[in-house]
């Protein structure tokens, strides 16, 4: 097993995760009613019998940032799953299409795809995610120093089993952080330094989550509320959905 130096993890940890907490914030602050409102289905805000735009607005926030946040912390938890594999292996970020992390061990060369969780895709991005797998393979293979090649895809959280897929072999949560670090608890280790200052950095964003928030439904009482105060749905609906 590698001598991990968890130290070295946690001072990793609280330095970085300042750069999630202000993209998430930044991306809050970048928000723009049309653009979220063309992506959602006025016919079912409709149906569900909304009548304020306090109500339409929060809806629309609690749908866009979950999604937004995901994909923010999936980045941040891509990069610390880099960084652990660097002290322990000397691993080193992939250059290849698909590929996020290689490292040597046991006379193998293996080649590593981070997703966040295991819900991370469709069918066409498994079969993309497949050929870059088989690509950076054939690419290796050509080298006179690497004998063999194992592909993995990697996530970050969830429960299921170790699973050969035939190109490549998919590891969740536990073993997954085992994998890149040699230490079966570091999926545990790393949930406390994740913490580090999180009541302030919350309480910000929601300061800053209920200023969009007033804007947002300032901007939707203007352009789709009628002079009674009441939802112009056809006007909603003609921005949403009609013709080009």
């Amino acid at each position: 097993m590698p001598n991990l130096d968890i130290d070295q993890v946690t001072e990793y940890v609280n330095q970085n995760i300042d750069t999630f907490h202000h993209s998430r914030l930044a991306s809050l602050q970048r928000l723009k009613l049309k653009a979220i409102l063309e992506r959602k289905n006025p016919y079912l805000f409709k149906a569900k019998a909304i009548s304020s735009a306090a109500e339409l607005v929060n809806l629309l926030l609690d749908a866009y940032l979950p999604s937004s946040e995901e994909g923010l912390f999936g980045q941040f938890l891509e990069a610390l799953a880099i960084f652990v594999n660097q002290l322990a292996y000397n691993g080193q970020k992939s250059s290849a299409p698909g590929i996020d992390l290689e490292f040597n061990r046991d006379s193998t060369r293996f080649i590593v795809a981070i997703k966040s969780g295991p819900n991370w895709g469709n069918s066409s991005q498994h079969r993309a995610q497949r050929e870059n797998f088989r690509a950076a393979i054939r690419v290796l293979r050509q080298s006179r120093h690497i004998s063999h090649v194992q592909a993995v895809l990697g996530t970050c959280y969830g429960k299921a089993k170790d699973t050969d897929k035939g190109d490549y072999i998919r590891l969740c949560g536990q073993s997954f952080w085992s994998f890149v670090s040699g230490n079966p608890n570091l999926y545990i280790d790393i949930i406390e330094p994740l913490g580090h200052k999180a009541r302030q950095r919350n309480e910000a964003f929601k300061i800053e989550r209920d200023a969009v928030f007033n804007r947002l439904v300032r901007e939707f009482t203007i352009d789709f509320c009628d002079a009674t105060g009441q939802i112009d749905w056809p006007a909603l609906v003609r921005f949403n959905s009609g013709n080009l």
